[in-house]
């Protein structure tokens, strides 16, 4: 017999090498945010080992539920690991003076690496990408077998892992460059304010807020996952900490499991558009595309907003149609009682905006701002973030960025075979040669295309594969660069709600006990009128702020909502009564209007639904006085 403590040991054992390797990854990062970065092929490999040694660690030290074989395995590819990416760190000098010319021990140690990062990624996030990466490799070592355009002259293993092992284009590219300086602080950030109890502050302002209309806990829901957005940047870890509050209000106010949970993962994968930390797509988007980071976090205010005010609109028509009534004044939270509670954690986000805005690094105003996180924690006994809670920020964001970091490296591969074989050339010319040069074709393929290949991905590594593949196409017909990257992103990042794998929906149904599936389905739907949204900015980049006087601005962000509020109507078949399909096509028909930057279109569509609202009051007039006959 076993004694008491024995299955005990292992887990405690797990606990402390996590806490002590997302420790170690958090003061590392922390440390390069202070005092300036290391070189990148010490501050990428550290990272992703740090990174590998969670994964793999988990596997060596959690005990019987692991069994021998698995730790055996773990064991041999955590040594791996720490092996080949501190082989980079160590000997990064020596490695930038060859310029890529790869040693017979540098060969092995690269099949180990991708071996071992396609394994960790397998874990982390599942085969997906995995697949992908591989379908790629062998694309790199048998293009040549290929006809036309697909093929290339071919590469030899040693050319395959050189480029992806050694230097800045394969692993270790820009991606996981990103993840290693600026997602990794915002993470930390977000966790950070998590455990300070600035996330709960911001659930209870949004349900005081909503609470009182109708459906209010799925309005709570959109507004207080739009406002998490902003810290959080991950549409599972959005759905993850405010759904384990939305969903129970919203089940206990009439919603059925599918809705409740297909509500918060929709208004949860919105949040990654939402200013000022949006997600980490973002912050590739400022690498990839060489446009400031400020800047696009300014042209995606409108469209977030647009985003949220379809979403509330579908909501809310959701909750006339099926009857579903405001929310008990029980479960309603006092909005002042909070900001009074926790208000004074929210001043961080303010740091981190003003920083941002007086022209700092993003990882300068996510030093400070984490900073004045840890310094107003200590003005409320309730929010002091005691070593305790520090340790477990650390933990929640080293848990956080391993998927991100993980899809980053192996994107990398991705990226690495396509700069190799001029893959990316070859995609943007065949999609042009399918669109026939038609705009709108191409928008299609390319929303395609995203929703596709980030099946089961986050939306930062489907963002990049696609952003690298099929923007160019986009630029090449006309499209405004930054707009082409931002529909890009919008794409992607609609994936998470996407069937079959629809990562927020799964997150989702843990809470909302429902089928996973049904919830994606359902979030389509929901969701619908937001896949139009990104034709809107990409027809009209005046929605993006790009070069545009303030005027147009307003009007190209008020067009758009309106024409996104017309086909949420559409979809949801009611506004002030249940739609005819005759009205249903004509508020299609608003929104297609709309969604051109020509104001004799503009004017079309808004008096086209200015018809149509005066129908439905009409018609709706009519009912009411036939209603009492009715009941004699």
């Amino acid at each position: 017999m076993a004694e008491p403590g024995a299955s005990v040991a292992p887990a405690t054992t797990a606990r402390v090498w996590t806490a002590g390797v997302a420790i170690a990854l958090a003061v590392f990062s922390i440390y390069g945010a202070f005092y300036g970065v290391f070189p990148d092929m010490i501050q990428r490999p550290t990272h992703l080992g740090l990174v590998l040694a969670l994964v793999f660690g988990t596997a060596v030290f959690a005990g019987p539920a692991t069994g021998g074989r698995g730790r055996a395995i773990g064991t041999v590819l955590l040594a791996a690991a720490i092996v080949t990416m501190g082989y980079h760190v160590v000997f990064h000098d020596e490695i930038a003076a060859r310029f890529g010319e790869l040693t017979p021990l540098e060969f092995w140690f690269g099949i180990v690496a991708i071996a071992v990062l396609l394994e960790a990624t397998r874990r982390a996030i599942g085969l997906p990408i995995v697949v992908l990466a591989v379908l790629f490799l062998l694309y790199a070592y048998f293009g040549d077998l290929l006809p036309g355009i697909a093929g290339h002259r071919g590469y030899s293993v040693e050319r395959i892992v050189s480029q992806l092992y050694l230097g800045g284009g394969g692993i270790f590219g820009t991606p996981l460059g990103v993840s290693a300086t600026f997602v990794i602080l915002i993470v930390l950030f977000g966790a950070a304010l998590e455990q300070s109890g600035a996330s709960r502050t911001l659930m209870d302002i949004a349900t005081g807020l909503t609470g009182r209309m109708r459906g209010g806990p799925a309005k709570s829901a959109v507004v207080g996952s739009s406002l998490m957005g902003m810290i959080s940047g991950t549409a599972v870890a959005n759905v993850l900490t405010t759904g384990t509050i939305s969903i129970p209000l919203m089940r206990r106010n009439g919603y059925d499991a599918r809705s409740a949970g297909a509500v918060e993962a929709v208004a949860s994968t919105g949040g990654q558009l939402m200013p000022p930390v949006m997600g980490a797509a973002a912050f590739l988007m400022a690498d990839i595309t060489e446009i400031h980071y400020i800047v696009i976090a300014g042209a995606a205010v409108l469209p977030a907003l647009v985003y949220y005010a379809v979403l509330f609109a579908v909501v809310h028509f959701e909750a006339l149609k099926c009857d579903i009534p405001a929310l008990a004044r029980d479960d309603l939270p006092s909005t002042r009682a909070a900001v009074l509670r926790g208000g004074h954690l929210l001043l961080s986000i303010v740091v981190f905006v003003w920083l941002l805005f007086g022209g700092y690094s993003v990882m300068f105003a996510s030093f400070w701002a984490l900073a004045a996180t840890l310094a107003l924690s200590f003005l409320k006994r309730e929010s002091w973030m005691t070593p305790v809670r520090l340790a477990r920020a650390a933990i929640a964001g080293a848990e956080a960025i391993v998927p991100v970091a993980t899809a980053c490296a192996c994107a990398g591969i991705i990226i690495g075979v396509i700069t190799m074989t001029g893959l990316g050339l070859k995609f943007s010319s065949l999609v042009v040669t399918l669109s026939g040069g038609s705009l709108f074709i191409a928008l299609v393929l390319t929303m395609v295309a995203s929703l596709v290949l980030g099946m089961g991905l986050p939306t930062a590594a489907a963002y990049i594969l696609v952003a690298t593949l099929v923007a160019p196409a986009l630029v090449e017909l006309g499209v405004n660069l930054l707009a082409a990257h931002l529909f890009v992103f919008y794409s992607a990042m609609l994936s998470s709600i996407t069937p079959p794998v629809a990562l927020a929906a799964y997150a989702a149904a843990a809470i909302a006990g429902a089928n996973p599936l049904g919830i994606a389905l359902q979030a389509c739907r929901f969701g619908a009128a937001a896949f139009v949204v990104p034709f809107f900015f990409a027809y009209n980049p005046a929605l993006l702020g790009v070069d545009t006087p303030l005027p147009s601005v307003l009007l190209a962000g008020l067009t758009a909502i309106v024409g996104g509020l017309a086909l949420a109507a559409a979809i949801q078949g009611w506004v002030l009564r249940r739609l005819t399909w005759l009205e249903r096509f004509g508020y299609v028909a608003v929104a297609g209007l709309l969604i051109s930057a020509n104001w004799k279109t503009d004017l079309g569509g808004l008096l086209l639904l200015g018809g149509l609202l005066l129908l439905q009051r009409g018609a709706r007039r009519g009912q009411s006085k036939l209603a009492p006959a009715s009941r004699t």
